[in-house]
């Protein structure tokens, strides 16, 4: 009984050294000692952006004319846009394009930017090309998906993106990676790979791997699958009436080929694909771009639409309010191609849904982000091109091309 006594002594003389923060225990840890979260760079970047700023990179548009004109001077200067796209009436030769990329990121560097330009264009090969003579012409993707050889279409895929960033451009809309189904398909026909899912994914997937190879920016396109249309979406609007089922085997299969070996960017296209979304073409569908690109196909990358002022769009609804839809449906960048006054309506449009809250802050911010994201995963730059050797240029061509 003494014992415990003794012992019960010696436990009430030990507590009240640990209160009084004698002894040996361990001193008490402050209340909020959790480790600060370490600075997220992009975010920081994004946040020190103003709202003209944010709506500016989430835009990309085209110019007219071979040089600088007071439209897409004041474009980058007073709105901040983030990426420009180059056509083939923009493009006359080697010199005059890089001259022309050269003002156009002078332009943005002396206006201060906190982003470099995407500086773009539709290099696929065949029909679809804008390198300027004399550089070498690439095939038609139809063309390198008859050798059914991937290390082939690897190779045209790297001479691509060489070609297109010796010419100052950092960003390729290509490859297509659409199945040619239809053999009556207005708008794709050769300018697909082939007409199985199987031989698009393995012959697409290499040539994005090759153009990314080389610094430049691969965009795959058209989601969710323009191969099984009979209506150019410049034109109007096509329908696409193929079930969950069968979109999966065939239409999706590239792109999530594609995505699996990481690309970092894919166009949607302006088709109605009715057992997905049946009342809101893809360019404008949360269901497309949210459920499926997104969700089931695990997309993280940045999402731009097709242009804006191709025909599909217009049977809808206007620009302006279209870009609005697009964006809540889950776009990045939306493409608006031609027309100054079409350009300038929708940085107006997405500008006032901003304000309004019609886009909440948060859509605002992540698209942002992964625009922050992908330009500084390429490393892009403002910083000019320099005079390219055409001679030199082609020999590379010339020797991927050969089979």
């Amino acid at each position: 009984m003494r014992y415990l006594r003794i012992c019960s002594l010696y436990a009430i003389i030990l507590a009240l050294l640990i209160l009084t923060g004698c002894g040996t225990a361990e001193p008490e840890q402050p209340v909020n000692s959790e480790t600060p979260t370490p600075a997220d760079p992009i975010a920081e970047l994004a946040a020190s952006m103003s709202l003209t700023e944010k709506i500016g990179q989430m835009v990309l548009v085209g110019m007219d004319g071979t040089e600088i004109q007071p439209e897409i001077s004041k474009l980058i200067k007073d709105n901040h846009i983030g990426g420009i796209i180059l056509y083939s009436n923009n493009i006359e030769s080697p010199s005059q394009t890089i001259k022309l990329v050269n003002d156009l990121k002078q332009i943005n560097r002396n206006n201060g930017a906190k982003l470099p330009l995407l500086l773009s264009t539709d290099q696929e090969g065949g029909r679809v090309s804008r390198l300027p003579k004399p550089i070498q012409a690439f095939p038609a993707s139809r063309t390198v998906g008859k050798t059914n050889d991937p290390q082939y279409a690897n190779r045209v895929g790297a001479a691509l993106g060489e070609a297109v960033k010796a010419i100052g451009m950092n960003t390729d809309f290509a490859p297509v990676l659409d199945v040619n189904t239809n053999p009556k398909n207005p708008v794709i026909g050769n300018r697909a790979f082939g007409t199985t899912a199987e031989l698009v994914s393995s012959m697409g997937v290499q040539e994005m791997l090759g153009i990314q190879s080389q610094g430049v920016i691969p965009v795959v396109k058209h989601f969710p699958g323009h191969g099984d249309t009979s209506v150019d979406s410049h034109l109007g609007l096509p329908v696409v009436d193929h079930d969950l089922e069968r979109l999966r085997s065939i239409e999706f299969v590239p792109f999530g080929s594609a995505i699996k070996q990481g690309a970092p960017m894919v166009m949607v296209a302006h088709i109605l694909m009715t057992k997905l979304d049946p009342d809101t073409p893809a360019s404008m569908s949360k269901k497309v771009i949210q459920d499926y690109l997104r969700g089931e196909l695990k997309f993280g990358g940045v999402v731009i639409t097709d242009d804006m002022t191709m025909g599909a769009v217009g049977k809808v609804k206007a620009v302006g309010p279209a870009s609005v839809q697009s964006v809540l449906a889950g776009a990045d960048i939306i493409l608006v191609g031609h027309d100054p006054v079409q350009q300038q309506t929708v940085i107006d449009a997405l500008t006032a849904a901003a304000q309004s809250g019609e886009i909440p802050p948060s859509v605002l911010d992540a698209s942002v982000y992964r625009i922050i994201k992908l330009k500084q995963s390429f490393q892009l730059s403002d910083k000019p091109t320099s005079p390219i050797d055409v001679t030199t240029l082609n020999k590379h061509i010339q020797a991927a091309l050969e089979k």
